[in-house]
């Protein structure tokens, strides 16, 4: 297919990677002129985002704070081909594309550290989820020609309305990285850093993401980032209260420890068999819902699987 996208930095960037390496015509832009350049010999640059319009769809890897232009000057609303995006929230980014009939949330569940293109990688999605949101209007034909896209290039397509993935993403990513904030907060101390080793490091890995990805976080998903916040506090309010029980440490800390780490130990789960599932919006969604994905097509059909059950460790 022919595939247009707009911003090039690590997701940007990675998917045009991916999808010129699966065999796609890609046509790249950033307004970043050092960005361009680095992207040229890899795929199809252009300088005038005007040239983009000519694709069958449209990827938008802007920044959040970038989504309303984007929607409006560079894929305006006349513009006929699909329009997909890869912002971490989806209600926010589905209302700025509103006026676009074509357009389909989208969302990677994946990333680095660092920024930029020189972080893009082809196979950043290899088996990673890529959540496409799949609304009461939303065409079935653009969702599944997304949905063969991002398969394509190896991920997993997880379909989910964009209220339930906003609610999840708080609770997966928004409120770690807040987490991961206040972890460094704490143990900012010249000591604590010497002494920090595993636990301290994989705590804190997206307390070094950039400031704009947190931001765009908060603003975009504010409501449900508070209702995990507060859910986060009553769980810390309960570990508090249960250690300040000295006369029954150590087994109430252990008994509240311990259904968390039975939780942890069983993730990720292990994946099912193969299924056919014919294309029906309820069908998909609720396929979400029980932490099931889309990772091919046979004709018509979607080849999906869900999470294997097995025994709590």
């Amino acid at each position: 297919m022919r595939v247009a996208v707009a911003g090039l930095g690590l997701i940007g960037g990675s998917a045009a990677l991916a999808l010129a390496q699966a065999g796609h015509e890609v046509i790249g832009y950033d307004p970043d002129d050092a960005t361009r350049e680095a992207a040229a010999s890899k795929f199809s640059v252009v300088s005038d985002p005007a040239a983009l319009l000519d694709a069958e769809i449209a990827v938008v890897a802007a920044p959040m704070s970038r989504l309303a232009e984007v929607a409006t000057e560079t894929f305006p609303p006349g513009y006929g081909g699909i329009v997909t995006d890869t912002a971490s929230v989806k209600a926010e980014a589905a209302r700025l594309f509103a006026q676009h009939p074509r357009f389909v949330g989208g969302h990677p569940m994946t990333g680095k550290e660092t920024a930029g293109f020189a972080s893009a990688e082809a196979g950043l999605f290899q088996g990673r989820v890529w959540v496409l949101c799949l609304e009461a209007g939303t065409d079935l034909d653009d969702w599944a020609a997304l949905a063969r896209l991002w398969t394509s290039v190896g991920a997993r397509v997880v379909p989910a309305t964009a209220a339930d993935h906003d609610r999840s993403a708080a609770r997966i990513s928004h409120v770690e990285h807040a987490v991961a904030a206040a972890l460094v907060e704490v143990a900012g101390d010249p000591l604590s850093l010497a002494l920090a080793a595993g636990s301290f490091r994989d705590g804190t890995r997206v307390a070094a993401s950039p400031t704009g990805l947190f931001a765009g976080m908060a603003a975009g998903n504010r409501a449900e980032l508070l209702a995990a916040l507060d859910d986060l506090g009553a769980e810390l309010a309960e570990a508090r209260r249960r250690i300040a029980d000295g006369p029954a440490l150590p087994g109430v800390v252990a008994e509240w420890f311990e259904r968390s780490r039975r939780v942890r130990a069983a993730w990720p789960p292990g994946p099912g068999e193969v299924e056919e599932m014919p294309l029906e919006r309820d069908a998909l969604v609720a396929l979400g819902a029980a932490g099931g994905w889309v990772e091919g097509f046979e004709s018509e059909v979607a080849l999906v699987r869900r999470p294997r059950v097995e025994s709590t460790p």
